[in-house]
């Protein structure tokens, strides 16, 4: 063989070579380009399904568990949830993750509690939940923290007889389209109905503490219902909002009527805050697809009239119109209607009218903050006024707002205020 086939048969191999770890090169970049996506996919999955506001508590590293659930059977504790191989989910195979997340069972065989909404999380499909299980594995950060353990008294520390609520009360039936409605509708129905778990809070709730509904199929299904004694509004049709109020509330935390409050601030600072608005507007339109409210009733103009003229003339005052004169009507005014977008309303308000008080009496008391979102960066407080009011003082006040203007509800007693004052963190 003479030096020029030698010459080139060393450019051919060079070349052959050379083409190899292009050809490698493109492909681990190809790889970690979908790995990157679907990392990124995962995390807005994350945010949909409001992992954040369980598994991470403040000062603590991002998922690593711990944050209390008080529950009626206990105080349950969350988990570390961070790829983390010895305290966290860090040894799980994707099956593993997916049979924890979608049916609460753990790989060694231990039942979670329904604190984790794995009844709601059943609907997540498999797209989403690959993407999930690749995120949490290659982008959180894993944590050696070691959450306090959950120790329930007898007979509920009994995990395995969980299976048997699990038979009663939850289902793997994947998640099913609503059959003629809009793909817009399907996608709203897919969010709310699984990663959104809106069910947990917002239909009411059976004897075995279950959710009677997991589905639009059954007319239970976000009827309304109870948390920690604060009354939770239907959500089937919100025929008091319209569309972009919903967009808005989930959103921003706040819209032109209302603003938010109790568990919907975490829910709104950790989840909906950051979803985008394609999604915001699927979940507005699927609840108004739902309907099922009543209309809201006409205002009573004449009586609402009859409360901002004596307010505005501030002369006999009951009690309570004096301490809302006092305390509120500088940011909520004789009208009772509030700022558009800064201070809510509370004529004909949903918390100030709910059957319960808890929720009314708990905001005068401890105030409220609205969050920081990105479409609503402005922080708005509004103060507590356990210190300034005494359980009458608090009474008369409630009573005075649930019944002025067009609200027509119960009034308070001092009893109902000192019971929520005992609720207060100190």
């Amino acid at each position: 063989m003479n030096r020029m086939k030698l010459k080139s048969l060393f450019i051919a191999n060079a070349l052959l070579l050379s083409a190899g770890f292009m050809a490698n090169a493109q492909a681990d970049t190809n790889t970690q380009s979908g790995n990157a996506a679907l990392i990124k996919q995962g995390e807005y999955v994350a945010r949909l399904g409001d992992c954040g506001a369980c598994h991470t508590v403040a000062g603590k590293p991002a998922f690593s568990g711990g944050l209390a659930i008080n529950s009626n059977l206990g105080t349950i504790y969350s988990t570390n949830i961070t790829p983390d191989k010895d305290h966290g989910i860090g040894g799980y195979t994707e099956a593993q993750f997916s049979d924890a997340v979608r049916k609460g069972v753990l790989p060694d065989g231990t039942r979670l509690y329904p604190a984790m909404p794995y009844p709601d999380y059943a609907k997540i499909n498999d797209e989403d939940m690959h993407a999930l299980y690749v995120y949490f594995m290659q982008g959180v950060k894993p944590s050696a923290e070691q959450p306090p353990e959950t120790d329930l008294s007898f007979p509920f520390s009994q995990r395995w007889g969980m299976r048997f609520w699990n038979w009663a009360f939850a289902s793997d039936k994947p998640f099913k389209p609503i059959g003629g409605a809009s793909e817009q509708v399907n996608r709203g129905a897919y969010l709310v109905e699984s990663l959104g778990h809106c069910g947990s809070c917002h239909t009411p709730r059976g004897f075995g503490m279950n959710e009677k509904a997991l589905d639009s199929s059954d007319s239970d299904f976000l009827a309304g219902g109870s948390l920690n004694n604060w009354d939770v509004p239907s959500l089937r049709g919100v025929a008091h909002w319209n569309e972009q109020e919903i967009v808005d509330y989930l959103g921003k935390g706040r819209n032109d009527k209302a603003a938010v409050g109790g568990e919907m601030t975490s829910v709104v600072e950790n989840s909906t805050a950051h979803m985008t608005d394609d999604d915001l507007k699927a979940i507005a339109a699927y609840i108004k697809f739902l309907g099922g409210n009543p209309p809201v009733p006409a205002e009573d103009t004449q009586k609402a009239s009859a409360t901002e003229a004596k307010l505005t003339a501030a002369k006999n005052l009951s009690e309570g119109e004096r301490l809302y004169l006092d305390n509120c009507g500088a940011c909520h005014f004789v009208t009772g209607k509030g700022a558009p977008g800064v201070f809510p309303q509370l004529d004909q308000a949903t918390i100030v009218n709910a059957k319960d008080p808890t929720g009314l009496i708990h905001t005068i008391l401890a105030g409220a903050q609205q969050p920081s979102t990105a479409r609503a960066p402005s922080t708005l407080a509004m103060p507590g006024f356990a210190n300034r009011l005494t359980d009458e003082e608090a009474a008369q006040l409630s009573t005075f707002i649930r019944q002025g203007w067009g609200n027509n509800a119960p009034a308070v007693t001092a009893k109902d205020v000192s019971e929520v004052r005992k609720t207060l963190t100190k």
